[in-house]
């Protein structure tokens, strides 16, 4: 049994969109504008900028997906390039940061259903957690059943939120061209305010770059992708121009409505827009800001579910987190994620880790590119059907560098220090369990149990396929890579 290639060029649009534009965009998008010393031309330029450097990293992170085309590309190239160890940690990572990601923003979706049946109060916490627990487990068993009934979700709920961002936008257009002349003066002198110096520059860039985060979805998934030497550059070209356009549309919308103050003010923005413009209408924001939150989980299970499926066929997470059901779904994946999240979402203290493992993104994005030209260097013969422009690698590593450092140096924390000793308890695991081997006698035993509870069974040898040509052919015995 093996994961199905049935994702073409239009749904893996749809999955760009449905990770990357999350409900940041209509709750708080004041970051960059706070940081931009409430300058509205320095804000909006730093936008289109964090679009561009998203657009550089994810084409040069997109090569590891053509590369190798097979579900969870990033953990196998690492392997590949620097080595089991390296690949191991991002792993260790990912085990945690993921269900971190994916309990908060559950809680986040629950507590917006739940806030208006609590009118001028906090919600309760133990029915938002039985809500976000009930979503969770919800689209767990809409994973199960299979890629076609999740890209279908995925097309639905993307559709409702770009809806949702293209009446504020055309909306905003609309009132800055009939609007009062304040408004339009807040363009004509938009960068007559302070200019912020460069430590608030890079702030605001971290705010940006947050708001473009999960370009990397289909390299991850590039086992169930068509054609993936193809459709990944194309369905990444496609959605961050898009993505940036609606961005800055949704960003002038709000400024033709409201002053940087008052959205400085605003703890949800879109709403405070909404109510200026049509109180009537403020149920609409709330249905982007859940289809929003809904899609991107959706895809955030799904595709983190397919690298511990591969991280299984290496070895190095049990073997059961591979087997696939009659929907070649890696469903033991799917439920030992939504197992992780839910334990975090009962004590919602926890959610913290997600604080103290959020930069490590552009750690790994860092290593994947050195990988990169470590691997064109080792092995220059390597089919590439995609090859990234070396300027495009080099100052994708070079922001890497700049937004893990700068805010190490501009303002050290403890919790830097927790991060780094987080990443190296991962040895404790790596030693015994995956370098040794130690214990694998008792996890057969229950891999067997698991594949009859559960009704899966074992993928087949999908190890060795490499790109040819734009295709995928699987290699001749004689020329397969080994295991490590």
């Amino acid at each position: 049994m093996l994961l199905r290639r049935v994702i073409g060029y239009f749904h893996g649009t749809i999955f760009l969109f449905s990770i990357i534009i999350g409900a940041g965009i209509f709750i708080t998008p004041k970051g960059v504008l706070k940081y931009s010393s409430l300058n509205v031309g320095v804000s909006l330029s730093i936008w289109a900028a964090c679009a561009v450097v998203s657009m550089l990293a994810a084409l040069s992170h997109a090569e590891l997906g053509t590369t190798f085309p097979r579900s969870g590309a990033q953990y196998y190239f690492l392997k590949r390039s620097l080595g089991p160890f390296v690949a191991f940690f991002y792993l260790w990572i990912n085990l945690f940061s993921t269900p971190a990601g994916i309990a908060a923003r559950s809680l986040m979706l629950a507590g917006y259903i739940t806030q208006p049946f609590y009118p001028g109060c906090f919600v309760p916490e133990m029915p938002k957690k039985c809500l976000a627990l009930a979503i969770l487990w919800c689209l767990g068993i809409l994973n199960a059943r299979g890629v076609k009934e999740v890209t279908w979700f995925q097309t639905v709920s993307t559709a409702v939120k770009m809806t949702v961002l293209g009446f504020v936008s055309v909306t905003g257009i609309v009132l800055l061209v009939r609007g009062r002349r304040e408004n339009l003066a807040r363009f004509e002198k938009a960068f007559d305010a302070d200019v912020p110096d460069a430590s608030q520059i890079a702030e605001a860039f971290l705010q940006g770059l947050f708001a473009y985060s999960g370009w990397g979805v289909l390299v991850r998934i590039a086992g169930e992708l068509k054609s993936p030497s193809e459709n990944i550059p194309k369905c990444v070209v496609t959605a961050l121009t898009l993505v940036a356009l609606i961005y800055l549309l949704v960003n002038v919308s709000y400024l033709a409505v409201l002053t940087p103050k008052e959205i400085m003010s605003s703890d949800a923005v879109a709403v405070t827009w909404m109510d200026r413009v049509i109180p009537s209408l403020q149920w609409a924001i709330s249905l982007g800001v859940s289809s929003a939150i809904v899609s991107s989980l959706n895809c955030t299970v799904f595709s983190t579910s397919r690298l511990w499926c591969m991280a299984s066929q290496e070895g190095q997470l049990p073997l059961i987190l591979s087997t696939l059901n009659i929907h070649s779904c890696p469903v033991a994946a799917v439920i030992q994620m939504l197992i992780f999240a839910s334990i975090l979402i009962i004590p919602s203290d926890l959610i913290l880790l997600i604080n103290y493992v959020g930069f490590t993104d552009w750690i790994q994005l860092g290593l994947m590119m050195m990988g990169l030209l470590k691997l064109r260097f080792q092995e220059p013969n390597l089919s590439r059907p995609y090859k990234a422009r070396l300027p495009f690698v080099f100052g994708t590593m070079a922001m890497s560098l700049f937004l893990v450092l700068t805010p190490i140096i501009k303002a050290p924390q403890m919790y830097h220090i927790y991060v780094i000793l987080f990443i190296l308890s991962g040895l404790l695991f790596y030693l015994p369990f995956v370098h040794f081997n130690l214990g694998s006698t008792y996890f057969n035993k229950i891999t067997c149990f698991l594949q009859l509870l559960l009704n899966v069974s074992p993928t087949d040898d999908t190890d060795e396929y490499i790109s040819t040509g734009g295709n995928v052919q699987k290699n001749p015995p004689a020329t397969a890579t080994k295991k490590e």
